[in-house]
């Protein structure tokens, strides 16, 4: 089965052609970063308008790279959320009018579930049952994953994910947007033990997280350590910035530890943008070596928002026979949970 895959839940632009069996033939992706820079943050409705202009030259590439003609296609997948109401339209619309015009099934896919299954577009692929640990924008999540759409959730944050908590302490530190990942490249040149940083509910049982405190203690950090132009010298800033990482990477594996240890699965897949931190891979890989436990991540690109892990999903499901109907499907709010497994009836 041959299928498009498009994703604008947010500030990217992906889409891919996947094929059941020879894999990936093509992905393209457009990011929205130096349009929102200015603003600090994404802008919905810029996002919005900016997917219907790159949206179809998108289409044009992608099936030029896949070497293939839009009437060839079997079958189109598109993020139905969560997300922002105004992107996720656009995908919607676009695949649900093209599938009604070349007369295939079309499905919309649980962004986070392409975030979860995008390691299966890997050369060694994780082999199920896993745990997944979901850090991408403002989700921190533990799922046990027995299938797809076989999901039980173990744990997540319940105030600011990991992903935001980063966003939101480069702001205080002034730093570039998108500043999660300036954050993560400044960490590596700084002191990670010259402040001590807590671990957020590491200090009790279960799974769940809390990082807004950790924000607030670098906010507080970072008055006490200020100088003269407000913020403090640039040592400083890096330190913080390492003691930060550290903090949230070692709350993130010691929940890890925590969950393989109780669920005794020897497969942990980590994935979304946050996955991408090298910091938390070799922390996580030196953790849970001890246990016994594998790990799987998505490469470097398909760990932001992409086309491609939207594709993959969205064909498993239709292989399953699970078919929207002639509708835009667009959800802001989707718990993972609620997702149907691949032997249940159609979505």
């Amino acid at each position: 089965m041959l299928v498009l895959g498009i994703e604008t839940s947010c500030d990217e632009t992906g889409l891919a052609i996947y094929d059941s069996d020879h894999g990936l033939l093509a992905h393209t992706l457009y990011s929205q970063v130096k349009l929102h820079a200015e603003y600090g943050g994404v802008v919905p409705e810029l996002a919005s308008r900016d997917h219907v202009r790159k949206i179809l030259p998108m289409l044009g590439k992608v099936l030029a790279k896949a070497n293939i003609d839009k009437s060839q296609l079997d079958g189109i997948a598109y993020t139905a959320g969560p997300g922002l109401m105004g992107a996720l339209m656009v995908g919607g619309a676009m695949g649900t009018a093209l599938g009604f015009a070349l007369g295939i099934p079309v499905v919309g896919v649980h962004h986070m579930e392409g975030h979860l299954l995008a390691p299966m577009l890997e050369e060694k692929p994780p082999q199920f049952p896993f745990v997944a640990l979901l850090v991408s924008g403002g989700h921190t999540q533990l799922v046990s994953v027995t299938g797809i759409g076989e999901y039980e959730l173990m744990g997540e944050s319940i105030d600011d994910a990991a992903g935001e908590a980063f966003d939101k302490t480069a702001k205080l530190l002034d730093l570039d947007y998108p500043g999660g990942p300036v954050l993560a490249e400044m960490a590596d040149r700084g002191q990670i033990d010259r402040f001590s940083f807590p671990r957020p509910m590491t200090d009790r049982p279960g799974l769940d997280f809390s990082f807004s405190g950790l924000k607030t203690f670098t906010r507080n950090l970072i008055e006490k350590n200020r100088g003269d132009d407000l913020l403090p010298d640039d040592q400083t800033i890096l330190d913080i910035c390492a003691g930060f990482q550290e903090a949230v990477v070692d709350t993130l594996v010691i929940k890890c530890t925590r969950a393989m240890r109780q669920t005794q699965i020897k497969t942990l897949v980590i994935a979304g943008g946050v996955s991408a931190n090298s910091r938390l891979r070799h922390k996580l890989e030196v953790a849970l070596k001890k246990e016994g436990v594998e790990v799987f991540y998505a490469r470097h690109e398909f760990c932001t928002d992409n086309g491609a892990m939207i594709a993959y999903a969205g064909c498993q499901r239709l292989l399953a026979g699970q078919v929207n109907p002639l509708m835009i499907s667009a959800t802001p709010r989707w718990p993972l949970d609620q997702l149907t497994s691949l032997d249940e009836e159609a979505i």
